[in-house]
């Protein structure tokens, strides 16, 4: 008899121990969720607010300037993938990149020669 007190009394304990547990975490997750739904909210407002002061066209809607541009900015991802696949020749570069040199040198050896006409100390 005594056994089965102390089984019901610590279920008992045990139920209230859940049930606050569940209390807490339902008002921390309910407070997380407002907090959490107010700043995405805040946030699209401003967002549309931006897009429609600045981004919309004649006559367009601030959703139709979202999809336009969500459709612009996935043409300019895809464009890109297709430039970066494509092979790269520098061949034509470095010979640029040469005669650059060259004239570099070519008008610093020129200026040592011109220093030294004139007397002065490089």
């Amino acid at each position: 008899m005594a056994k089965s007190k102390l089984v019901k009394v610590n279920e008992k304990i045990a139920e209230n121990v859940v049930g606050g547990y569940k209390k807490i975490e339902e008002g921390v997750v309910g407070g997380y969720k407002k907090i959490e739904n107010g700043v995405v909210d805040g946030f699209n407002r401003i967002s549309d607010k931006f897009v429609d002061q600045f981004l919309t066209r004649e006559g367009e809607s601030v959703e139709d300037a979202k999809k336009r541009l969500a459709a612009e900015q996935a043409a300019r991802a895809a464009s890109s993938k297709e430039t970066a696949a494509q092979p790269v020749y520098h061949n034509g570069g470095n010979d640029i990149g040469k005669a650059s040199v060259e004239a570099s040198k070519k008008i610093a050896r020129e200026s040592v020669e011109a220093s030294k006409k004139a007397g002065r100390p490089q």
